[in-house]
């Protein structure tokens, strides 16, 4: 099938710029002939291009033939004939101005401007808000300015009042001043900044995701509450009493089976262990069970130790009860530029009950990479800040801390708080200089890397520790962090959190929030498994190229790192490339970041070193060689870099033939593909658990 099997008769089809999109159908044809070329030079089966695609004289013929009308948007300068001009002015100086101008004592000033301006033109003034809160929210902003402010439940009803400001409920993509109708409109977008919607989607139960029936195969090992481990045989629909259900049924030790009704669901669990060791059926009526229970009571009140001190003298010691949020507070939230999902929602509200509470907070954020933890950090900074706190933001790369530090600053600005970072991007003289500002309280939110855990570091009021990636950080680094956990509150963000912290979590020994809802218009990332191929490198290359994106080459080998580089540059001579790894001076790496960034670079080769939190949102391929290398945390965060904006993002990890393999990277990239869907961070983590063991 093609696109035109599916378009309605009559359907409306629009050209933009049909010269550009004929050039761009011509490239592609030519670089598909070439690879069909070589493919089947090197004698390889494949497919003739002609079955596979339309050429852009049959496009053409098909757009011609099914609609009677067809507009071609062509630029101006070679339009002919008659045209229609109607003098609309944007609103993008108000814009601007509001962000240039905005003061956390006067945040509304530039808007006030506008709404004077328009009454100075004779304009009705109208502000348009998606939703009856907002607009509730922007009176009370507008309320200490002496606007006269009227709320309209809809647009289009009584346009016609010239004192004050009308908030009405509507949506329109951006606002104008309409002088002949005497009509100025702005949106919600241009005063806070855009924000997208997300879809509904019905809330559900945290542990239902951990205990997902739907992953549950025949032949799975699970453990009942009463009766201990048995092996899940699938459901049933048995009739007891002229009431027909469904049950799950379980086969235990000599063949004996349990029938579980559906509403006794939750007295079942899917069995997680170390993935090496089978467990032995329980006997039905047997004592066995009851004999692990209390041996595991037994080992688990043993390993408690140190473990207990520790979060017992949390709970009994007075830490910081954060006041409620204000009206400061809702502005900042406002700001975000995404509409919030339902789970970001809600662990949001967790960590705020956590930071009022007296009793010191340390909760686990787990969520999928680019769902949104970043954000639920930046409001739990604020918080503090608001409240007179200092924020200590911990993260396990230096080029993370930079991106951090970037996106922290622009969050925050027009507000009054000072911002610093400390890694090894910063000189001796700029570290010392962020060292006193912390002593003497004058910097308010640090983010940094290891450095941050050196003895050096004091802090005048240190409220709240972020910890992102906390898996990243050694032994010695998890000692100094059990003294922060004290008396500060710790907020710790992860897509794939370890076994360890993972089953203290599960145990309800740390709080635990999980983010499974992918944001809005986001796609499950493609992932081929491959051994090395330089047909397949130039295509999936040249794929992304086509589209005008970006890509990530991962060779975790300093010593070979150029030698491929200069492979790749042989491949795809029209590809701009860099080369980034750890060992780089800090100007070195800074650059060619800073060149990645600011899409200067085409194809970045590096090292792991791209694995933690980075967000570029144009960067949707990631080749990932040797992958068979890799941890299944780690290689998970790798392709996390890539379908992190609205593109359908493509991984593809190369391996040595099969039976190079060991036996745990065959299972580890089996997990990989059988969890390539969104939100899968949570299962990935489950089965590491599972591969691992607790520790």
């Amino acid at each position: 099938d093609t696109l035109f099997d599916y378009l309605p008769e009559g359907a409306l089809t629009v050209l933009v710029d049909p010269g550009r999109l004929e050039s761009a159908a011509s490239e592609l044809e030519e670089a598909v002939t070439k690879d069909f070329l070589a493919a089947t030079n090197e004698g390889r089966l494949c497919v003739d291009p002609e079955d596979l695609y339309l050429t852009w004289s049959e496009v053409e013929e098909k757009v011609s033939s099914r609609v009677h009308l067809v507009f071609r948007m062509i630029p101006v300068g070679e339009m002919t004939g008659k045209t229609f001009n109607l003098t609309i002015g944007r609103n993008d100086l108000v814009t601007e101005q509001i962000k240039a101008q905005i003061q956390s004592d006067e945040l509304m000033k530039p808007l006030v401007d506008w709404i004077d301006r328009a009454r100075e033109n004779s304009c009705a003034s109208y502000v348009l808000c998606r939703t009856m809160k907002q607009a509730e929210r922007m009176k009370e902003l507008l309320l200490p300015y002496g606007i006269q402010v009227r709320l309209q439940d809809g647009f289009g009803r009584g346009l016609t009042s010239r004192a004050g400001v009308t908030i009405c409920i509507g949506e329109l993509s951006s606002g104008f001043f309409w002088a002949r109708e005497a009509v100025a409109i702005i949106t919600e977008n241009e005063i806070f900044g855009s924000k997208r919607r997300a879809p509904r989607i019905l809330k559900k139960e945290i542990r239902d995701r951990w205990i997902a029936f739907e992953d549950l195969k025949t032949g799975d090992l699970v453990v009942h509450v009463e009766h201990g481990i048995g092996r899940y045989k699938g459901l049933v629909k048995l009739e007891v009493g002229d009431i027909v259900n469904d049950f799950l049924v379980l086969e235990y030790r000599d063949g004996d089976k349990l029938y579980v009704p559906v509403d006794r669901m939750n007295c079942v669990q899917k069995y997680v262990g170390v993935d090496s060791i089978t467990p032995r059926l329980d006997k039905m009526g047997g004592k066995s069970w009851d004999r692990v229970k209390e041996r595991i009571k037994k080992s688990i009140r043993k390993m408690a130790g140190e473990l207990l001190e520790l979060y017992a003298w949390r709970r009994v010691q007075q830490g910081h009860g954060f006041a409620t949020v204000d009206a400061h507070f809702r502005e900042f939230e406002a700001a975000f530029e995404y509409a919030e999902t339902p789970d970001q929602i809600q662990a949001i509200e967790e960590v705020m009950v956590d930071m009022e509470s007296p009793v010191p907070m340390d909760r686990l954020v787990c969520g999928d990479v680019g769902y949104g933890k970043t954000e639920i950090a930046l409001r739990a900074a604020f918080r503090a800040v608001w409240d007179q706190k200092q924020v200590a933001f911990l993260v396990p790369t230096t080029v993370l801390a930079e991106q951090h530090f970037q996106t922290f600053k622009e969050r925050f600005r027009g507000y009054p708080v000072e911002i610093e970072t400390l890694s090894r991007f910063r000189s001796a003289g700029q570290q010392r200089d962020v060292l006193q500002g912390l002593k003497a309280g004058k910097v308010d939110i640090v983010i940094g890397t290891h450095r941050l855990l050196q003895k050096d570091i004091t802090f005048k009021d240190l409220g709240l520790l972020i910890i992102d990636e906390e898996q990243r950080f050694g032994v010695a680094h998890k000692e100094r962090l059990k003294q922060f956990r004290r008396s500060v509150d710790v907020l710790a963000l992860t897509a794939t959190p370890i076994p360890r912290t993972l089953h203290m979590s599960l145990m309800g020994v740390r709080d635990l929030s999980v983010i499974a809802t992918p944001p809005e218009y986001r796609y499950a990332i493609k992932t081929y498994i491959s051994p090395f191929d330089d047909t397949v490198v130039i295509e999936a290359i040249h794929r992304e190229l086509q589209r005008d994106g970006q890509i990530f080459f991962v060779h975790n080998n300093i010593r070979t790192i150029w030698g491929m580089a200069r492979h790749l540059e042989k491949l795809v001579p029209n590809a701009r490339i860099g080369v980034a790894h750890g060992r780089l001076s800090d100007e070195e790496l800074e650059a060619v970041m800073l060149a990645f960034f600011r899409r200067e670079i085409d194809l970045l080769v590096c090292t792991s070193i791209i694995e933690s939190g980075l967000d570029f949102p144009s960067a949707n391929t990631i080749l990932i060689n040797r992958a068979d290398k890799f941890g299944l945390s780690q290689i998970y965060q790798l392709r996390g870099r890539v379908g992190r904006a609205d593109e359908q993002a493509y991984a593809y990890l190369f391996i040595p033939h099969e039976s190079g393999l060991t036996r745990d990277a065959q299972k580890r990239l089996k997990v990989l593909m059988e969890h390539s869907d969104l939100g899968a961070g949570f299962q990935i983590a489950m089965s590491d658990l599972q591969i691992r063991g607790g520790g």
